[in-house]
């Protein structure tokens, strides 16, 4: 285990340029034994072989690690979920460059580690097709999973290009496999023009939920996030966030961005709350394309600061939900059906 802090302890922390890039600086592993009593483990999935548009997502673990803060009490929730929490960083699943598949079964191994130990894997991708090899690992675990999707597309296409295995196309398969329940599963800012009418006759077929951004607009996203609670209910659930789900205006650094998404301030409030008010077991931010260094990179910070609120909305849970308290209390207190073996 490397602590990035050590040789900045008598300073209280370290500064965001120097040092070995974990996320927030919390301690660095590739051994699984360093697993043992942690809460959330950070995993990076750095590939893109399967995007239809811009590349680039292959960097977005480097550069969301790059853009994290230095941990703190959030101002809101009046916690610091790293002080609630044993959080580590990792490191990246042993992808391989033009191995799509190879490297789906890297990330399926390393989130399947994560889950032996316990602890809850937050994946930083990577295009959207990561999805299908850590939503996978953790239905293995858990058995199917309630999703929470925030996106732009549905991703639940049969095709891309004529292609099946694509970053459009992997809740489709997810949902066929039986990995995500799909009466446990809301899309939610949707627009745009992509994907068409047999798609979502497909969808309602089976009872997904779509909360189309023009509803986020008009219900308020305090009334969206109401019903994204309710519609997964209970029972355990990933939450993915592509950040194609904002306004380009807020993450300009994806490969399919569309106007008039969400806010930043909607997005990270949305990831909070639900991560108080549900199961998660799981959760993923996919599509970061950076083109800038550390925090100047708003794309990059944006999704860093999705994380921070994931792990914020959890510390909360843990202090007042089923989880009675963090750390060593909140995993004893998880179903035995979050173990393996």
């Amino acid at each position: 285990m490397l602590d990035p802090q050590r040789r900045w302890r008598h300073v209280g922390e370290k500064p965001d340029y120097a040092g070995l890039a974990s996320f927030c600086g919390v301690p660095y592993t590739e051994d699984p034994d360093d697993l043992a009593g942690a809460d959330v483990a950070i995993v990076g999935a750095p590939m893109d072989e399967l995007v239809c548009e811009r590349p680039g997502t292959r960097l977005g673990p480097r550069a969301i690690r790059a853009a994290s803060a230095i941990p703190g009490a959030h101002l809101q929730a009046g916690i610091d979920p790293f002080e609630q929490l044993r959080v580590i960083d990792y490191g990246d699943a042993a992808v391989l460059p033009a191995a799509p598949e190879r490297s789906h079964a890297a990330i399926e191994w390393t989130v399947g580690e994560v889950l032996a130990a316990a602890a809850v894997p937050v994946v930083l991708g990577g295009d959207h097709s990561i999805a299908l090899p850590d939503i996978r690992a953790c239905a293995a675990v858990h058995g199917p999973v309630g999703l929470i999707h925030f996106d732009a597309h549905t991703d639940t296409g049969r095709e891309c290009f004529g292609v099946a295995l694509s970053h459009g196309t992997p809740m489709y398969e997810l949902v066929r496999d039986g990995s995500v329940d799909p009466e446990r599963y809301v899309q939610i800012g949707l627009r745009g023009y992509w994907p068409g009418p047999e798609v979502f006759a497909w969808q309602r077929e089976r009872g997904i939920r779509s909360i189309f951004m023009h509803e986020v607009a008009e219900l308020g996203i305090g009334a969206v996030i109401d019903r994204v609670a309710a519609a997964v209910g209970r029972g355990p659930v990933v939450i993915s966030v592509d950040v194609d789900v904002l306004d380009p205006a807020f993450a300009p650094g994806t490969g399919t961005p569309e106007p008039g998404g969400m806010t930043s301030l909607q997005l990270l409030r949305s990831c909070r709350e639900l991560a108080a008010r549900v199961e998660l077991v799981g959760a993923e931010v996919v599509e970061v394309c950076p083109s800038e260094i550390g925090a100047a990179d708003i794309t990059a910070l944006v999704a860093s600061r999705v994380v921070q609120e994931l792990l914020t909305g959890i510390a909360l849970r843990g202090k007042s939900g089923p989880w009675s308290s963090a750390g060593s209390t909140w995993r004893a207190n998880r179903s035995p059906s979050a173990r393996c073996g």
